[in-house]
């Protein structure tokens, strides 16, 4: 390399960065347009943990692109350090540019990977900009090679010319594109994300997902515009890589309802910077045409960047978190918006502003009396648990218990808590619902009035744990409650039922050889709570084979009714539990075992020849020896 090369790489270098700073400047302006928030500046050192373990644990979910991610991100990380080091301090040390030439070729190998991978792309990765990325990276990787390979020989200079055109080209896709809004905004936003994550305690091993509090006495009403959002918030909309992971395991979308998670948070960054959806490059929402909505920092998002009923499409169901990449919290945007639409307007769809009112005046999401709540364990003797009383478990049955068809279940969990001789009790008619359809249907008003009232209620009673078989009230009490004091030990039945197989407090029938079946995963128990064990534990201990679904664990297809959706009931092209029953099909069993009320519903509804629904507690009660 000539003396004048390495001058015009350091030139090139300098360039780069002070553009690179404007870009970040101009960026950050974007950001600092939302809401304060803390602003907790060591966690900048915890960001190479975070994206090496965090992020790319991930990642790596996808052997493939995990391989060229880390050849593409490693390579051109090491060269732009080694670059700095040895042209941005004019060292012009040789043995350093031996160095970018190692670094330079694994990024261009992984960007040769990506390439690849955008020769028949899958339908949920976005085009556009997205096709141009891996030319970019190639000709950064190349132009690297064959300025630090020429020799310094005037036969070379043409060639050496020419790398730096390429190396103009390629550099310009990150310096330009942070500030412009380009495909690598990602990697400067992404790890600033990891550092000012909004749920930073997810870093820790600790499962984060329950909402926050909104403070109604100082007027948080939740989201009506982009500029309403967290500054962090804001950030972590542009980390997104728009790989559309999300929305290859959103439900609603594969149901053609008009949501699609990866263009919500597209039109979170359009809406924070201004502008129209009509360059997005992705799938849209099904039914909804690009470049008809439009936004601004401080105009409205619903009715005008976004429509009414792509939000309440959602069923909360926290598939596209489980998915995404950046660890983005998707479904912490959608209820915040869902907040201030219906504490604002109180426009919730179809059934839902029905089930509100019906809470909001009988603590029941139904409208029943709560008199009749536990009218199905009369003959049962269910003790009522009173103040002096003391218990090992206080049984909470929740909305279920109004279900004829769920008091089976009911039924057969109270069976086994008295067969196993537990002491336990029920509140009868002092119980109400715990507030989770409110919350999710953005009532929050309603919701902490049935937090706050339940939790100095429960805590003039004396009990050890709270048992339901409820996963919506598990997470709710168990997650939520915290936030306004009530800090209870709580249990799904099925991790209850487990300890007493476990222990062998449970008296059981010979079991009959090879009987299997599916299982179906709640949300709120597998990717709300990380319960996947405990059911399969229960149906292990009695004897049955659990055929596994295509989806299930953590990646379990939502049944539908999550996020108040059963309600709300926006029409699309088919029925989320109608998709869920023939994943059940698919596995080749007659029957599918739940562990959930609403995902016992919801399946039950599906119309036609389908296997049968058997509640956890129902399978384990039909083997109680007498």
């Amino acid at each position: 390399m000539t003396a004048s090369i390495a001058h015009a790489l350091t030139g090139l270098f300098w360039l780069a960065a002070l553009l690179l700073v404007a870009g970040l400047l101009r960026r950050s302006v974007l950001w600092r347009q939302g809401r304060p928030a803390a602003v907790d500046w060591p966690s900048l050192l915890a960001i190479p943990k975070r994206y090496f373990v965090d992020l790319h644990h991930v990642v790596a979910r996808d052997p493939f692109i995990a391989r060229a991610h880390v050849a593409v991100a490693g390579g051109a990380v090491a060269v732009l350090l080694l670059v700095a080091l040895n042209y941005g301090l004019t060292l012009y040390w040789r043995w350093l540019d031996w160095g970018i030439v190692l670094f330079a070729a694994l990024m261009f190998a992984g960007a040769l990977l990506i390439r690849q991978r955008r020769q028949n792309p899958p339908a949920r990765l976005s085009q556009g900009a997205w096709n141009r990325l891996p030319y970019s990276l190639l000709a950064f990787a190349a132009a690297m090679l064959l300025l630090m390979l020429l020799p310094a020989q005037p036969v070379a200079q043409l060639i050496a010319a020419l790398a730096l055109l390429l190396l103009v080209v390629g550099t310009a896709e990150l310096v330009l594109g942070i500030g412009l809004g380009g495909p690598m905004k990602h990697a400067v936003a992404g790890l600033l994300h990891l550092a000012f994550h909004p749920r930073a305690e997810r870093f820790s091993g600790e499962r984060s997902t329950g909402l926050r509090p909104l403070d109604l006495d100082a007027g948080d009403y939740g989201v009506g515009k982009p500029a309403d959002f967290a500054w962090n918030r804001l950030l972590s909309f542009d980390a997104c890589v728009q790989c559309g992971k999300c929305e290859a395991a959103c439900p609603a979308f594969a149901a053609g309802q008009p949501l699609n998670p990866k263009k919500l948070i597209q039109d979170m960054v359009v809406g924070m910077a201004g502008g129209s959806d009509a360059q997005f490059a992705g799938s849209p929402y099904p039914g909804k045409p690009l470049g008809q909505h439009h936004g601004a920092p401080d105009q409205p998002i619903v009715g005008q960047l976004i429509d009414a009923d792509t939000l309440w499409s959602c069923t909360t169901c926290r598939a596209c978190v489980q998915e995404c990449p950046m660890l983005i919290e998707h479904v912490d945007a959608v209820v915040d918006l869902r907040r201030h639409v219906t504490l604002t307007r109180g426009e919730v769809p179809n059934k839902g502003g029905e089930a509100l009112d019906n809470l909001q005046q009988t603590d029941t999401v139904g409208g029943f009396p709560v008199a009749v709540r536990y009218n199905w364990a009369i003959d049962l003797n269910v003790p009522v648990l009173q103040a002096g009383q003391q218990v090992d478990y206080l049984l909470l049955a929740g909305e279920g218990a109004f279900d004829m068809r769920y008091q089976r279940a009911l039924r057969a969990l109270v069976l086994i808590l008295k067969h196993a001789g537990l002491s336990f009790a029920v509140l009868g008619s002092e119980e109400r619902d715990c507030g989770d359809l409110a919350r999710r249907l953005g009532d929050e008003a309603t919701f902490q009035r049935l937090a706050k009232e339940n939790i100095a209620q429960w805590k003039t009673l004396q009990f050890r744990h709270i048992i339901t078989p409820d996963p919506h009230v598990f997470h709710c009490v168990k997650n939520e409650y915290p936030a306004f004091g009530g800090e209870f030990q709580v249990l799904h039945h099925s991790q209850l039922i487990a300890e007493l197989l476990q222990q062998q407090r449970l008296r059981l029938k010979e079991v009959l050889p090879d009987a299997s079946l599916t299982f179906h995963d709640p949300c709120y128990l597998g990717r709300y709570n990380g319960e996947t064990t405990a059911p399969r534990a229960v149906l292990k201990g009695i004897g049955i084979k659990v055929v596994e679904m295509g989806r299930s664990g953590m990646t379990s297809r939502c049944c539908g009714w999550g996020g108040g959706a059963s309600f709300t009931d926006i029409p699309g092209e088919r029925r989320i539990p109608d998709m869920r029953m023939q994943d059940v099909r698919e596995s080749g069993s007659s029957q599918v075992a739940v562990a959930c009320p609403n995902c016992t519903a919801m399946l039950e509804g599906v119309v036609g020849d389908r296997p049968e629904v058997i509640e956890l507690a129902e399978l384990v009660a039909a083997r109680l020896a007498d």
